[in-house]
């Protein structure tokens, strides 16, 4: 299994990173979740991804953690 490092950028006025942080949270809570992210592999190979809503709310219902290839 390979890892990545998925990221989620937002740019958010706050007067600390804490409270940057902190809201950044609190709209992650209330507001569906984002469908664009960077994606770095192993080799740092960045990768900028797109997400199908509705095949991404379809994956996020399934257990894959039964997939035999995760074992």
């Amino acid at each position: 299994m390979h890892k990545f490092t998925v990221t989620l950028t937002r740019e958010i006025e706050a007067d600390t990173a804490e409270e940057a942080a902190l809201l950044l949270y609190q709209e992650l809570s209330k507001e569906p979740l984002p469908d664009r992210y960077a994606v770095a592999d192993e080799t740092g190979m960045t990768t900028e991804v797109k997400l199908d809503r509705e095949k991404a709310d379809e994956f996020a219902s399934i257990d894959h953690t039964a997939d035999p290839g995760n074992w």
